[in-house]
């Protein structure tokens, strides 16, 4: 009787802990997929594939970026107090730009402390891909190195065009304000995960770039690739839970958006708490297009060809949503070839990021009129790539 109700207790300790954790549901849902022998096949190849295509990748570009900002500090592009709007809005375009959501947040912080235009905070939201272009860079860093480009580009115009209609301090709050966040993370759980990266790292870049070259079955018997597949699939749900456990998840926001930097900052920290944020929107997005094609019977490549007009619309609606999870999601599409160049690109545009956040809370006024003017260039640019046929 005692065994049964100390039971029931922590069952419903359970419950309400996954209950409040909201991301706790995702590796709930890769734990039941593995023990339905229906999907526990599919379950197994997108969580390897997830780990090998894209973690791997994403975990060393990261590195790479974080330690040219170590080494080379002039890539930390602090925004510039300029009184010249187009310089202003310019280098605004180029912080947006630059892959995560730092450079957007400092151009929004400026904003709210009455430091920056309005034009520059439309232009930072319209270059920004936020963590998406990390996805975009490890995985098709010329299509990445495009969209950033074009997204500058973008960025100015649109940032111009804002200024000539609007004052400079247009939507600003009557007094400055700070945004600060708290961080999110529990060291205990990025901590845990940082032996298993050092150790593990290398050898899965290696096997990585095999499989990106296609050589790994030439290379490898059948039941050593079999043994490399399930070791992706487990570092893939091991990623995932630790991202859940990152987070008190009970939010939109805490969902959505990449965890505030931990105490003491660690780069390497920032990597993992980054590739863990990245690799679990991927691995959910393969899941739910595993489910719709081999549970559901939807072929979503067909009916994105079908309905290909409507691709760069929808994409840009996904893009008025704040957080880079759901962009995430959309990059996914286009890596697997769902999707064409032209709806990520309105997408890219229209993604505001995790910027999006501090605007709402310290300037919504300004955060929906900046967001409404960044869908207007993303519709344009997307369908006018649409129409040129890419």
């Amino acid at each position: 009787m005692i065994l049964l109700t100390q039971s029931r207790f922590f069952s419903q300790k359970a419950r309400c802990y996954i209950t409040d954790n909201k991301r706790l549901f995702l590796p709930l849902l890769i734990l039941i997929a593995l023990v339905v022998p229906a999907t526990r096949g599919f379950t197994l190849q997108a969580l390897s594939d997830a780990f090998f295509q894209v973690s791997v990748f994403v975990a060393a570009t990261l590195l790479i970026y974080y330690y040219l900002i170590d080494r080379l500090p002039q890539l930390q592009l602090s925004y510039l107090h300029a009184r010249s709007g187009f310089l202003e809005v310019s280098f605004a375009s180029i912080l947006g730009a630059l892959p995560g959501c730092g450079g957007a947040i400092i151009v929004v912080t400026q904003f709210t402390k009455r430091q920056a235009s309005f034009g520059s905070v439309v232009a930072v939201l319209t270059a920004t891909m936020g963590d998406a272009a990390f996805l975009l860079l490890a995985t098709r860093p010329l299509d990445g190195l495009i969209m950033m480009f074009l997204g500058v580009c973008v960025g100015i115009i649109s940032g111009q065009i804002v200024n000539l209609f609007h004052s400079r301090h247009r939507f600003q709050p009557s007094q400055p304000s700070d945004y600060i966040e708290e961080p999110q993370c529990q060291p205990k759980a990025i901590q845990f995960s940082r032996p298993i990266w050092k150790f593990s790292l290398i050898p899965s870049v290696i096997i990585a770039f095999l499989i990106a070259m296609n050589v790994e079955k030439t290379l490898f018997s059948q039941p050593i690739i079999d043994i490399i597949s399930v070791f992706g699939s487990i570092m893939a749900l091991f990623v995932v839970v630790i991202w859940a456990l990152s987070s008190k998840g009970q939010n939109y926001k805490q969902i959505t958006s990449e965890e505030a930097p931990c105490t003491p900052p660690s780069k390497l920290t920032k990597v993992l708490m980054d590739t863990h944020f990245v690799t679990a929107w991927v691995v959910a997005s393969f899941m739910v297009f595993e489910i719709f094609v081999n549970v559901v019977g939807v072929d979503l490549t067909g009916w994105f060809s079908d309905y290909a007009y409507l691709a760069p619309l929808i994409a840009v609606a996904i893009g008025l949503l704040p957080g880079c999870g759901p962009q995430i999601v959309v990059m996914t599409l286009y890596i697997q070839g769902i999707i064409p160049f032209s709806a990520m690109a309105a997408n890219a545009i229209s993604n505001d990021g995790d910027a999006l956040f501090p605007a709402i809370a310290l300037a919504p006024r300004a955060a929906v009129v900046a967001t409404v003017y960044s869908s207007i260039p993303a519709l344009i640019v997307g369908y006018g790539l649409y129409f040129y046929g890419l």
